[in-house]
């Protein structure tokens, strides 16, 4: 059951997943535009169809979702998704998805992200996630722009051992998982940014309507978080630290507050938004409670908030004497009572 007061917050998304609104994806695949062959018209032209997108999404979103979704993808137009896949693909060969902003060409050689072709390790109906989002039809990468020394998920990250699957093929088993039962399609990792012009390919291909959730680290550039503009339907963030040092010391990630806050206020503009943060021992100080303060500042006080006291030492975390046990209580609830005490009415 999920808390009314949630449910205002997450309006958009959860009529997405009762099939009474269309995805954004969706509408972005009915916007006609032009197809352009430079990148700069191309790039002019998206930020024309943003700044229209939104009344757009407005007046169509409610049509009946039968009328589009179910279906097969038919269409001999070009549209804005459409406008979305072929800039990303251009980006892919001088890469700039993540603010690490490595420049190589991704078809033939690795970023920091150690990803080239996409690679799925495992996809499931996950149970486990937030209320709003279960049953959640998870989609992990592997790869990663961090490297967190304490990933749980440090077997997939820091490793691209997995299984290719086409758009198609994908495409295949994100409908057949919304007919299953599936209230969202969750793009996960490692972190989905280093695949996103397949996850725009593949969704391009998907019939049915299905909200599209962007469960990242959210340190993408400015240039991805304009492409995830008019496609995302809810952000999943993981928000790990309060400030910059940490950030650099545990996950080698510069400028980390400037560049992930910056995109937390740009979701915040364009998709609905759960925001995770992953309580380190011994960081309440420098993180925790600056980074609460960052956020009700910022994001303001009706936020969807999960804060996560699950942290155990794994990967490199026993070498890290301060984040070599696990959370203790008292931390968690030290925590929990100061995001209450600021106002935060949303918690998790």
């Amino acid at each position: 059951m999920v808390n009314p007061d949630i449910q205002g917050v997450l309006s958009d998304y959860l009529a997405i997943t009762s099939n009474h609104q269309l995805s954004r994806c969706k509408v972005a695949s009915t916007l006609k535009t032009q197809d352009f062959d430079d990148e700069k018209s191309q790039w002019d032209e998206h930020q024309r169809l943003r700044t229209r997108f939104w009344k757009f999404y407005r007046d169509n979103s409610s049509l009946n979702p039968q009328d589009i979704g179910g279906g097969p993808v038919k269409k001999s137009f070009f549209s804005y998704l459409d406008l979305k896949v072929q800039i990303a693909e251009k980006i892919y060969q001088n890469c700039i998805l993540c603010e690490k902003m490595c420049h190589v060409d991704r078809t033939r050689e690795t970023g920091e992200c150690g990803v080239t072709h996409p690679l799925i390790a495992s996809e499931f109906l996950h149970v486990g996630e937030e209320p709003p989002l279960v049953p959640s039809h998870t989609i992990f990468f592997t790869g990663c722009n961090f490297q967190c020394v304490y990933c749980q998920n440090w077997d997939i990250s820091q490793r691209t051992r997995g299984i290719p699957l086409s758009e198609e093929e994908l495409a295949g088993v994100i409908e057949k998982r919304r007919r299953e039962g599936s209230r969202n399609v969750n793009f996960v990792g490692g972190d989905p940014t280093p695949n996103l012009p397949y996850i725009l390919r593949t969704m391009r291909r998907v019939r049915e309507n299905i909200p599209v959730v962007w469960n990242s680290n959210m340190y993408l550039s400015q240039y991805a978080m304009h492409l995830l503009d008019g496609f995302v339907d809810l952000y999943l963030t993981n928000f790990k630290y309060g400030n910059d040092a940490c950030a650099q010391r545990l996950s080698g990630i510069p400028n980390y507050m400037e560049t992930v806050g910056r995109n937390h206020k740009l979701a915040q503009k364009s998709g609905d938004m759960i925001i995770r943060h992953l309580i380190l021992p011994n960081h309440v100080e420098c993180c925790s409670k600056p980074l609460l303060d960052w956020i009700s500042r910022n994001l303001g006080l009706d936020v969807v908030l999960n804060i996560m006291g699950q942290y155990h030492p794994v990967y490199h975390a026993p070498e890290y004497g301060e984040i070599s046990r696990a959370l203790i209580r008292s931390e968690l609830v030290e925590v929990i009572n100061y995001a209450q005490d600021l106002g935060v009415r949303n918690v998790i």
